[in-house]
């Protein structure tokens, strides 16, 4: 499993990236909850020891079990609705052994390690239905049981994986242009019909958070609350920001005007201690992050490495995005965490072992002639 790998090829840049990131993470947790900053630091120091040791084994040897992974998955996403721990009228966590973690937050990178080598197995036939249909059925049990805890963000955020995936692992045009078409009038009329008093497609409290995001002004003390104070916040900072850890009597986060400010309103605390250099400098970090995915999955060695860094790309670009759009007033709350940033140690650290399988594909990428390193190099000798 473990090759002979020259230490240039590593991506150094992407450990940085990753590193700054973090320790701006946990610093704004410590501000927000200082009581959990250590454990954020120990999550940050187990996941960085996982993503250096994943990213020395050959990911194509790793991706052999990718049935085994699936089973996994879909075994912790059950064990959640049969046997998950309830907090704020959602079951969403599982304790085992004295852990208690997410299931479906280390279901973004299990999917993605699924669908790499499955689609590598059958790319020849992306362009067939029987493929397509089999990789659509397998992504329903997953979906429909993260959907049930409920946790309709995860469930956006891990449809959009999979649609990224197909896209990239080469699903024909007909398709995508099919689910185009019907998804785009599909949306429209759900969004219509979610909007009655009347409604049953979503549960009521996330139709409120729609009509909070559309009406603010009639949900001001109730759902648009948390929305309305981040905002704020995020403006109180102006350009440089209060400092870290203020202590002024005006700061939001000291008035607990955001509940679980360490969580999916992190972003507000850093907009309103570090200003408008310090939102930047998380979007910054968070865009690079993932182009020098992109870039790992251009010159990936095959479509299982190209699916990945694509994939983990995503996650942390796309979820990324949205978290602020919450903490901004752009989009309705969703309750999905900042990558690296927000408080939470399964996210934490599946980030960090995704962040390990792009790390290992670009030990293996191509050169500039369109051959494996490793390969070029069994060739000399």
């Amino acid at each position: 499993m473990l090759k002979h790998y020259h230490i240039r090829d590593y991506d150094f840049k992407l450990i940085i990236l990753v590193v700054a990131i973090t320790a701006i993470g946990v610093m704004a947790i410590g501000s927000a909850k200082e009581s959990l900053q250590s454990r954020q630091t120990a999550g940050a120091v187990f996941g960085f020891f996982l993503m250096l040791v994943i990213s020395l084994f050959d990911y194509s040897v790793i991706l052999k079990f990718y049935w085994i992974m699936y089973a996994a998955n879909i075994a912790l996403l059950w064990l959640v609705r049969v046997a998950g721990v309830e907090a704020g009228g959602a079951q969403r966590w599982l304790n085992l052994f004295g852990i208690q973690f997410q299931p479906s937050e280390t279901a973004k990178i299990l999917l993605i390690l699924f669908y790499a080598q499955f689609i590598m197995k059958h790319k020849e036939e992306m362009g067939n239905f029987r493929i397509v249909g089999s990789c659509v059925a397998l992504f329903v049990p997953s979906i429909y049981l993260i959907l049930k805890q409920p946790d309709l963000s995860t469930s956006i955020m891990v449809v959009l994986l999979f649609c990224v995936v197909m896209f990239v692992g080469g699903v024909s045009w007909k398709y995508v242009i099919l689910v185009i078409s019907v998804a785009v009038p599909a949306f429209v009329i759900t969004l219509t019909l979610i909007l009655q008093p009347d409604q049953q497609i979503i549960d009521e409290y996330q139709q409120r958070r729609i009509l909070a995001w559309l009406y603010p002004e009639e949900y001001a003390t109730t759902e648009a609350y948390q929305q309305t104070n981040s905002e704020m916040a995020i403006g109180s900072g102006m350009l440089y920001g209060k400092g870290y850890n203020t202590n002024e009597i005006s700061s939001v986060k000291n008035g607990n005007f955001i509940s679980e400010a360490e969580t999916d309103f992190i972003y507000a605390v850093i907009g309103e201690e570090f200003g408008f250099v310090g939102g930047c400098t998380v979007i910054v970090l968070l865009i690079f992050i993932s182009i020098e995915c992109i870039m790992v999955a251009r010159k990936a060695k095959d479509l299982a490495g190209t699916i990945i860094a694509a994939g983990v790309a995503v996650l942390v670009g796309f979820q990324g995005m949205l978290n602020i759009a919450v903490a901004t007033g752009a989009s309705p709350n969703t309750g999905i965490p900042l990558p690296f940033v927000s408080y939470g140690l399964t996210s934490l650290v599946s980030l960090y072992i995704g962040i390990g399988f792009v790390l290992n594909v670009r030990l293996q990428c191509k050169n500039d002639r369109g051959v494996s390193k490793n390969e070029y190099r069994i060739d000399r000798t």
